[in-house]
């Protein structure tokens, strides 16, 4: 009797440690994260100086050298789970090759030759991998923190196998003939900015996640 009631608590608890996403949650936040990825694209992510100095020096913004769209793909991820995540950058990449010019660099079915399509390729399995480690267990920060970083690194891995795909198949019409300074411009520089975007994007998401509830 003790075993079966283990068991049943093992069972019970493992269904309290995690949490699911309605789909009409799902639908909404992957209309969100459409609108999100959209309009971040083309807004440079910043943090401000310490808080404390700024009755001193004023509120000042210190670049990070990336925009915000990476942080728009995971928050996606993190709030509306892995369909949610996934069919917004199914929309967005569709929408950009065939319909608008929403991509960092215009869009159209050329954009394929551009050396950061892979990234946004990345979005797709970023965001469902994002988006399906955050609903394993109930909301904590340091999870969020992990599924984000989970995310991130797939659309890094993603962006460096096309990367190299592209250099090797049409290397002239790259920006430059330098694997390993495409590699640095793409990957590596981005990184630290990056990092800080993921960090907001677990308080943010972890934050909201306590307000809705779930």
């Amino acid at each position: 009797m003790n075993i079966k009631r283990k068991r049943r608590n093992k069972l019970t608890n493992t269904k309290q440690s995690s949490s699911t996403v309605s789909f009409a949650n799902e639908l909404l936040w992957a209309i969100i994260g459409l609108l999100l990825t959209i309009f971040s694209t083309f807004v440079e992510a910043f943090v401000t100086n310490i808080p404390w100095s700024w009755p001193q020096e004023g509120v000042n913004s210190l670049p990070l050298g990336v925009t915000f769209q990476v942080g728009a793909v995971l928050l996606t991820g993190c709030m509306g789970g892995k369909n949610a995540g996934f069919l917004a950058q199914v929309a967005y990449i569709f929408l950009g090759l065939f319909w608008y010019p929403i991509f960092a660099q215009g869009g159209g079915l050329q954009y394929w030759q551009q050396p950061s399509f892979g990234y946004i390729i990345g979005f797709m399995p970023g965001a469902w991998l994002c988006g399906w480690l955050a609903f394993q267990r109930r909301r904590k920060l340091e999870s969020l923190a992990i599924s984000a970083m989970g995310g991130l690194l797939v659309i890094h891995v993603c962006g460096l196998i096309y990367l190299v795909g592209l250099w090797f198949l049409i290397p002239s019409e790259l920006p430059s003939n330098s694997l390993v300074d495409l590699i640095m411009d793409y990957s590596v520089e981005p990184i630290p900015g990056q990092l800080v975007v993921v960090c907001a994007v677990a308080v943010i998401a972890f934050i909201l996640r306590y307000i809705l509830f779930y």
